[in-house]
């Protein structure tokens, strides 16, 4: 049965700096990243899904947890998570295709069900058979299709202000970046001053101090990158049907062990469409954080870590709710849906 609980959490004044960074091999140590102590056993790689180029940072040895980053984030939206988890699971930071390091395709295919299915495809390509999913916003849409979808690959998700059918605080938005002119605009956005991102991705925080140094340019280094921008406006032209499509395939998930984080001052998605969520996913638990934004992981990743941690614990507890979930994932044999996804190798 669904349940909320609000939590007091404290701001974390940890920063960060990281910048666009390019690589020629398969893997390569990721430079300023993480706590010292794992560093070193960061790595960033690119697998072969479907011909197409995808890149990830990949760290620590474990289960499997997957983590999908936002509309118009990358990977390293979650530097300052990755290190934590990577203590007791294998982590992967995936760039979705045509988004941060990973290669650009034009006319790809956006939708939440291509999207899930080259997740799956990189998943076959690692060899991971089932994985727990961590997705945020547009990430968590495509992390509950993917649930929806592939049930045999998703062992529990976390999601984080998951884009839903049941928020409608970006209306606007999408009503605009689908006209002419909101698509011209578009297309000018990469080129702003500096200064004028961080007040967007200020209204993205509870609190715009929060923002650590650095963070800005995991969201705007690849809006500069040729094709983001048309991927993205591909992404918001079909908003409403997807969302459709969503709605309709969200029973399919009830029984999907589900962790919903929210801050109660997230103005992308609204906090209120978490309450008809839990309506659906039965099998869910909700945590709001007083005065957090949109990126919770990001602003407070102390708490978040933390949320995070104890969830992916709870399945391996005696007498947990979860335990058939764990019971029934390790009598599973892969059965890879991609055969063309695949490592590429170091030297290509």
């Amino acid at each position: 049965m669904a349940k909320i609980n609000k939590t007091i959490a404290f701001p974390y004044s940890h920063s960060c700096n990281i910048g666009t960074r390019r690589y020629e091999q398969e893997l390569k140590p990721v430079q300023q990243m993480f706590l010292p102590q794992v560093a070193q056993k960061a790595e960033d790689a690119f697998v072969d899904v479907h011909g197409m180029r995808l890149h990830l940072v990949r760290a620590g040895v474990g289960r499997p947890v997957l983590l999908i980053h936002g509309l118009v984030g990358s990977s390293t939206n979650w530097r300052r998570n990755i290190a934590t988890l990577a203590a007791n699971a294998s982590v992967y930071a995936i760039d979705m295709v045509n988004m941060g390091e990973s290669e650009r395709i034009l006319g790809l295919d956006s939708s939440f069900a291509a999207t899930a299915g080259r997740i799956v495809g990189c998943m076959d390509a690692l060899g991971i058979a089932e994985a727990d999913v961590v997705g945020h916003s547009h990430g968590g849409a495509v992390s509950l299709m993917l649930a929806a979808l592939y049930p045999e690959r998703v062992r529990s998700l976390i999601l984080f202000a998951p884009a839903n059918p049941f928020s409608r605080l970006s209306d606007s938005l999408v009503r605009f970046y689908n006209s002419a002119v909101g698509r011209r605009f578009a297309r000018l956005v990469p080129h702003l001053p500096s200064s004028l991102h961080r007040i967007a991705l200020g209204r993205m925080y509870g609190d715009p101090k929060r923002i650590p140094d650095g963070c800005l340019e995991g969201y705007t280094d690849g809006l500069r990158v040729a094709g983001t921008i048309d991927h993205i406006l591909s992404i918001v032209g079909g908003w409403h049907s997807e969302m459709a499509k969503l709605k309709e395939a969200l029973p399919r998930v009830a029984s999907t062990p589900t962790l919903l984080l929210w801050g109660d001052r997230d103005r992308a998605v609204d906090p209120a469409s978490a309450q008809s969520l839990l309506r659906v996913l039965r099998n869910s638990e909700l945590h709001v954080v007083p005065g957090v934004g949109h990126v919770l992981f990001e602003e407070m990743p102390q708490e978040a870590n933390r949320r995070m941690l104890e969830w992916l614990d709870r399945d391996l507890a005696s007498g947990s709710p979860y335990a058939a979930v764990q019971s029934r994932s390790a009598q599973r044999t892969r059965k890879p849906s991609h055969a063309s996804a695949r490592l590429i190798p170091s030297n290509s």
